[in-house]
């Protein structure tokens, strides 16, 4: 069985409650802060890995939409830099470095504010938080670590897909949230194979682990179950927004994405069933193979039970003298006679077990 990563309470807050809005404390632990530009129009294309958040500015306005993505939220001077430069408020800055946000959509005047929960890792089970802040001309995504789901985009980007490259702001939002959204299908489909191979196991009674292992995917399961339920609103709730940034075609392709996560929703909770489903098969197992263990015991017990009586009682060494004792005990086919009736007695038991199907395996 796979190791499993350390549970991570959502409730752990790095900033002193009661503190003003707006300030943050940083992780520690965080990965240093690298910026990407993908700045286009139509038929331009700038992509540059920037040395910081001071080069920002000769970047943008060259083109008719800049996607700016920052990986890593371990510089608060960078971030801060980024954040001036788009004119983002402080409640959004605070929010993207404060990395446990529910999913959710917040307008701060003329620009949206998006976060939600994307996959990372072979297994899909690590998230991190992705925040998006929209604006005119701009997208901005801040995650956690480097690496994403999102090279699909930056391929329909470098292709010079004309939707995407002359969609606006609005257009590159929903194909970034749709890219996070359908990440979550390969991690339910191995979730999927994981729970067809358990039962399995578990029908074979071939691993004692399957109970551990399954406990581990329905708590799993629970995770994304808290990831994918308020993102499905945040989508609606994006997909019904009046705002000069969403266009009705971006609100068409947003009502899409806001289907694959009922689906996803959808998936979870039948899988959720189906976890519940084996583990009562594999409690049952358990107790059947009791069952088995406890009838072959008492078939045993009762088999003897009357062998034991009559070798106690020719056992007890009365003397003989009297007439009322044991004359069996002076008889000389009184050993043999008493084997003989001892393997009778159990022969017949256990034919009268076998009529009665006492003795048959039900599988």
């Amino acid at each position: 069985m796979a190791h499993r990563k350390k549970w991570k309470n959502p409730a752990r807050r790095r900033v002193t409650p009661g503190s003003s809005p707006g300030g943050f404390v940083l992780d520690p632990t965080a990965p240093p802060t690298q910026i990407e530009v993908m700045a286009f129009d139509l038929n331009n294309l700038l992509e540059q890995q920037l040395e910081g958040a001071g080069h920002l500015e000769p970047v943008l306005g060259r083109h008719a939409l800049s996607w700016v993505n920052v990986d890593g939220l371990g510089d608060e001077a960078e971030l801060r830099e980024v954040a001036r430069v788009f004119g983002m408020h402080h409640l959004a800055l605070e929010d993207v470095v404060h990395v446990n946000q529910r999913p959710k959509v917040e307008a701060f005047g003329d620009q949206l504010f998006v976060v939600l929960r994307m996959p990372r890792g072979e297994d899909g089970m690590d998230t991190e938080q992705f925040s998006l802040m929209l604006g005119k001309g701009f997208v901005v995504s801040f995650q956690e670590h480097p690496g994403d789901c999102l090279d699909p985009v930056r391929k329909r980007i470098r292709d010079a897909r004309p939707r995407i490259r002359g969609g606006g702001s609005g257009y590159l939002a929903y194909a970034l949230l749709d890219a996070v959204v359908d990440a979550y299908f390969p991690v339910l489909e191995r979730i999927g194979d994981r729970l067809e191979e358990l039962e399995q196991r578990i029908l074979t009674g071939s691993d004692d682990r399957a109970l551990e292992e399954l406990h581990g995917l329905k708590r799993d399961l629970t995770t994304l179950r808290r990831f994918v339920w308020p993102m499905r609103e945040t989508l609606s709730g994006l997909s019904r927004l009046e705002h000069p940034l969403l266009s009705e075609e971006a609100k068409v392709h947003l009502r899409d994405t806001h289907d694959h996560a009922i689906q996803l929703l959808d998936i979870v909770e039948s899988y959720r069933d189906v976890g519940s489903g084996l583990m009562d098969l594999y409690l049952t197992q358990v107790s059947n193979r009791m069952n088995e263990v406890m009838k072959v015991l008492t078939i045993i017990s009762t088999i003897f039970i009357p062998l034991s009586f009559l070798a106690g009682l020719y056992g007890m060494n009365f003397d003989r003298g009297s007439r009322w004792n044991m004359p069996e005990l002076g008889w000389a086919l009184g050993y043999p006679a008493l084997l003989v009736t001892m393997a009778v007695i159990a022969g017949g038991l256990i034919l009268y077990f076998k009529r009665r199907g006492w003795l048959s395996r039900k599988d």
